[in-house]
């Protein structure tokens, strides 16, 4: 009996190491598209059934609103939108000094993953103190003159299983790079440690 209890926990054991992280991925993916096709549709502002007069959901119009959103500014941003209108845009947003803080701080933050210029491309191991103690970073800014810190750089520290993270400023002599790609240590620091190595 003892084995056969054994033998069915090691099922369940190793059953739960495929499920649990196939399951958590597709929930959180289901909930993230789910959630935005609900904030975003308006298909039941547009069409009602002829029958009820009720409103007729249609899933996915949501996404796809998002999706023809973006590629109309990506069209309109790449072939119409013109030095002078960019600076009509930025003067108009140095009046509302909350949003530009928010705006800036987002735009920054998605061009360093997806932009031209994506700054979460250096991946480097910093000691952090005289233990030895070391952390995986990113290398964000590499002169900070304009901060009277000649000699010193900024580092991005992404947390485990977060999206968030710190930037710290530390002597450039105390960082190494890694011959690792960027994606791979944002995986192994996201993940704690556990993959992204292989």
């Amino acid at each position: 009996m003892r084995k056969i209890f054994g033998a069915l926990l090691n099922y369940f054991i190793k059953g739960m190491l495929v499920v649990v992280p196939l399951g958590a991925a597709f929930f959180l993916i289901f909930w993230a598209i789910s959630s935005i096709d609900n904030a975003l549709n308006i298909s039941d502002l547009f069409w009602a059934n002829s029958k009820t007069g009720k409103p007729v959901y249609i899933p996915g119009l949501g996404i796809l609103n998002v999706i023809v959103i973006i590629m109309v500014a990506g069209i309109l941003v790449t072939n119409v939108v013109t030095d002078p209108i960019k600076n009509w845009f930025h003067r108009w947003l140095n009046r509302l000094p909350i949003f530009k803080f928010l705006y800036s701080s987002i735009k920054d933050l998605t061009e360093a993953f997806v932009g031209d210029e994506k700054k979460f491309n250096e991946p480097v191991l910093v000691e952090v103190n005289e233990f030895g103690l070391k952390k995986i970073g990113f290398l964000v800014q590499k002169d900070l003159a304009m901060l009277d810190m000649p000699g010193e750089v900024a580092v991005y520290f992404p947390y485990s299983y977060s999206f968030a993270g710190q930037v710290v400023i530390i002597s450039a002599n105390k960082i190494k790079p890694l011959n690792i790609t960027a994606a791979e240590a944002m995986k192994f620091v996201i993940s704690g440690g556990v993959s992204g190595l292989e």
